[in-house]
């Protein structure tokens, strides 16, 4: 193989990672926790927390509620992780990471 089919290669590769991470991009995540309902994007940001409007709320219940706040985003995260070495998995293994 010479260098220009080589260099060809890889510019494609480039090319269709960079598309495959975009479309990971434009996607939504959503989680639900108890009574907590997280949506982020590909780019783990948060684009909305929703709680149920049903609940009733002590003081103390405060901190329970902060907490699965925090639960049910770091779970969305995750799933964004998984998406993303689902789909970068594909273009070798570590690729993922560097998105």
């Amino acid at each position: 193989m010479n260098m220009q089919a080589l260099m060809k290669q890889a510019q494609k590769m480039q090319k269709d990672v960079m598309n495959a991470k975009e479309e990971i991009n434009k996607k939504n995540f959503t989680e639900e926790y108890s009574n907590v309902k997280v949506e982020v994007n590909g780019n783990k940001e948060i684009l909305k927390i929703e709680i149920d409007k049903n609940m009733e709320l002590e003081k103390d219940d405060i901190e329970m509620l902060e907490d699965m706040i925090v639960i049910a985003i770091n779970n969305a995260f995750k799933k964004v992780d998984n998406e993303t070495e689902k789909v970068m998995g594909k273009f070798g293994p570590g690729l993922s990471g560097l998105m």
